[in-house]
């Protein structure tokens, strides 16, 4: 139990460090180190002086009772086995999720499962599964969920839009002028939210001053608001501070401290109660351990001694600095909040297009109604202003005032609901401000707000799989633990040790991959000149064209062999290629705008190599389908005739792309004429098996299934080859 409470508490703090990080990075508040160190301090302050009380487990999950030491030792260690495996596949994806959820609903599982074992078995001291199970508390969880997910989104559209209404994204005078009011609400806001989340149980705070907080909650936000706006204005006006960078690290160091003071107990709260169990079982002097029952659970506090909390806060910490699979996490909610155009990581979805398409048409009704003069007024309050970056200044996802109404509006909410004892998760309330900011800043525009909305979708649709997901697979451990006794504890841990393994293997192998076959993209450097502009865009067309080595040959392979385990592979290959491309032409689009027009001027064909490489792409996409069309619906195999003849193909249009990769690493004429010729003897070979083909044709040796594949593989290699011809004459013509 101790060595997966660790385990537990790395792939916790990877998934839930998304919930206080993501505001200061994605908004550059401060160097990353800064932001880290901030995050840090505030982790080790919450763990250390948490009371460790294990929260879910009191509150009643499951009615300890009813059960008996061996059945909650056997739900404590499914919890512990199911919320490693849950954890760290929402890492291994990128997907934030609740810490809070996934443990309640492995508590929920585990239990369900034992109590129904014990009722059909009749060894239960009911034959109501109710009895075993506090639904109550399930509920609120279920209800809170819908309600953070809906509350935190609105809300924070609406808090952002009014925002940006005032300040603009030219905020700096007004900050100046009026920095120190909204200084005073965004402090306000995250002091108070320390006071009721961050601090409710930490072990140095007396009850009495707890109560005290409690009862006089309105004055403590009047003081604390006239407080912090004097203390904002003399910042702003007498040491010259950014306000909003103080918000920021303040939000993030509170954030911090609120989740290892409060969402601790998701990791070692379980080991701690586990812990306990025993202790109670050898004080007892009981000797069987499925007759012990375990009334006193539920009545003893259960806190973790000052030296567990130490190494628990230690060991976050550390998680929070080496872990890659957190910032795999925090991508995906930059990705989807970031005010840049660029790739996006998600696809369209049905959903999404009905929903955007339903949002464009209420705009247009409301341009329709607003009168122009207003519609102007607005508008211009949501222009940004084009900023010349240094080469080496990274661009920001968002702005400050963006950042610091997330921390804002997460944190007002979060203090709302813990001191109405609504279990609202952070994760969900965190993302969906960050997701409603968004929206209402801007930044998902019709250009992007189809991938955006997609991309919310899917993570909602994680957060509900997580219950599920938490419930039936801690259900199927625990039956595997109870009936296989010892045996079966051991297979599975050795299961979860394994299951780690292969999954860190897998994501290191999966960044590993990443770095070496990523496709160069254009940085702020590379506007220097064009002929960094030229070198970049070589090593593009040179690294597409070294991944598209193959993809011909596996069509011919899986229809020499009639298996269509080849062109699938090939299928996600020539997708991921595709959007490659895309990528790069939505990054130049944006590099134009930043570059000097006598520069660009000589650059424009490199739109044009961009568009014949896309036409390469999906020309042996064509093949590719056409091949996986054939098999699939069982047609005639290639005649053996058929088959040499396109090996003879992708023989010549191996050596092709091999030669245009070299010319495109390093250009010279000589090898552009290699190229010419091996493009005209690649012609002269398809021009060949075509009239062969014409032949069995009027022979009668072929089906007309095989005939029409085999025509349409021919013409369309005739297409590749020459739009590769033409992406090498294009660029013979412009560089060399």
């Amino acid at each position: 139990m101790a060595v997966l409470a660790i385990i537990d508490i790395g792939v916790g703090v990877s998934n839930d460090a998304v919930n206080f990080l993501n505001s200061a990075v994605g908004s550059k508040v401060a160097p990353f180190k800064t932001i880290m160190i901030v995050a840090s301090v505030g982790i080790l302050i919450g763990a250390l002086f948490s009371s460790g009380m294990m929260e879910i487990a009191r509150s009643g999950i499951f009615v300890p009772s009813m059960f008996s030491f061996q059945d909650v030792m056997i739900i404590f260690l499914t919890v512990m086995i199911a919320d490693i495996i849950l954890l760290d596949i929402f890492n291994y994806i990128g997907f934030p999720t609740s810490t809070t959820v996934s443990i309640v609903f492995e508590l929920l599982g585990a239990a369900f499962c034992i109590a129904l074992i014990k009722i059909i078995t009749d060894s239960g001291l009911s034959n109501q599964i109710l009895d075993y199970i506090n639904t109550e508390k399930v509920s609120e969880i279920v209800v809170s969920i819908l309600l953070s997910v809906v509350l935190s989104f609105i809300l924070g559209a609406i808090i952002q839009y009014i925002s940006r209404i005032f300040f603009t994204f030219s905020s700096d005078e007004r900050i100046k002028k009026s920095g120190a009011v909204f200084g005073g609400i965004a402090i306000t806001a995250i002091s108070f939210f320390l006071l009721i989340k961050g601090m409710k149980n930490l072990s140095f705070i007396p009850q009495d001053a707890n109560s005290w907080i409690q009862s006089n909650q309105l004055l403590i936000i009047g003081i604390s608001f006239v407080l912090w706006t004097l203390i904002s204005q003399l910042l702003i006006s007498v040491f010259k501070i950014n306000i909003l960078k103080v918000i920021i690290l303040i939000g993030t160091f509170a954030l911090a401290m609120a989740f290892a003071g409060n969402d601790l107990v998701n990791f070692i709260g379980v080991p701690i109660a586990a812990i306990q169990s025993y202790g109670f079982f050898v004080e007892s002097g009981a000797t069987d351990p499925s007759s012990y029952m375990m009334s006193d659970l539920a009545n003893n506090e259960i806190v973790a001694p000052f030296y567990y909390l130490l190494f628990a806060g230690i060991v976050m910490t550390l998680t929070l600095w080496t872990s890659k699979k957190a910032l795999n996490v925090m991508e995906t909610e930059l990705s989807l909040s970031n005010q840049n155009a660029g790739a996006e990581k998600f696809n369209p979805n049905f959903l999404s297009r009905i929903i955007v398409r339903g949002f464009v048409y209420i705009g247009k009704l409301s341009n329709a109604t607003l009168p122009a003069r207003l519609q102007i007024r607005i508008n211009s309050r949501f222009e940004k202003p084009i900023v010349s970056q240094s080469k080496n200044t990274e661009e920001i996802h968002f702005d400050m005032i963006r950042a610091s109404v997330n921390l804002i509006v997460a944190s007002i909410l979060i203090s709302i609901g813990t001191s109405l004892k609504l279990p609202l998760s952070t994760t969900y309330v965190t993302f969906m401000v960050a997701m409603g900011t968004s929206l209402a800043d801007r930044a998902w525009d019709r250009d992007s707000a189809v991938f955006r909305v997609a991309g919310v979708f899917n993570v909602i649709g994680g957060w509900f799989l997580t219950g599920l997901s938490a419930f039936m697979l801690s259900a199927t451990i625990a039956a595997i633990m109870f009936f296989g006794g010892q045996v079966g504890i051991v297979v599975m841990v050795a299961l979860l040790a394994f299951i780690m393994y292969r999954s860190t293997k897998q994501y290191r192998e999966k960044i590993k991959n990443k770095a070496q076959t990523d496709v160069p993209s254009f940085d702020d450097e590379d506007i220097a000149s064009i002929q960094k502009i030229n070198q970049k865009n070589t090593q593009q067309i040179a690294k597409i064209i070294e991944k598209l080595e193959g993809r011909f040959g596996n069509s011919i392979i899986s229809l020499e062999q009639d298996n269509n385990k080849l062109l699938i592979d090939n299928k996600k290959s020539i997708k991921k290629l595709n959007k490659s491309i895309d990528g790069l032409k939505s990054e130049f689009y944006l590099l134009i705008k930043k570059v000097e027009p006598n520069v660009m001027d000589s650059s424009k064909y490199l739109i044009k190599s961009y568009g014949n490489l896309q036409n390469i792409i999906l020309g042996l996409d064509f093949i590719n389908n056409a091949a996986i069309a054939h098999i699939s619906n069982n047609h005639k195999s290639l005649k053996k005739a058929q088959i040499k003849d396109l090996i003879k193909i992708d023989q010549n249009f191996s050596d092709l792309l091999t030669a245009t990769k070299d010319f495109f690493l390093q250009p010279d004429s000589q090898q552009a004429y290699k190229i010419n010729e091996l493009s005209e003897k690649t012609r002269e070979i398809i021009d060949f098996a075509m009239s062969r083909e014409i032949s069995r044709i009027k022979k009668d040796k072929t089906s007309q299934k095989s005939n029409t594949l085999f025509m349409s593989i021919l013409l369309e290699s005739n297409y590749v080859v020459d739009r590769i011809n033409k992406l090498v004459s294009s660029y013979e013509s412009n560089i060399i």
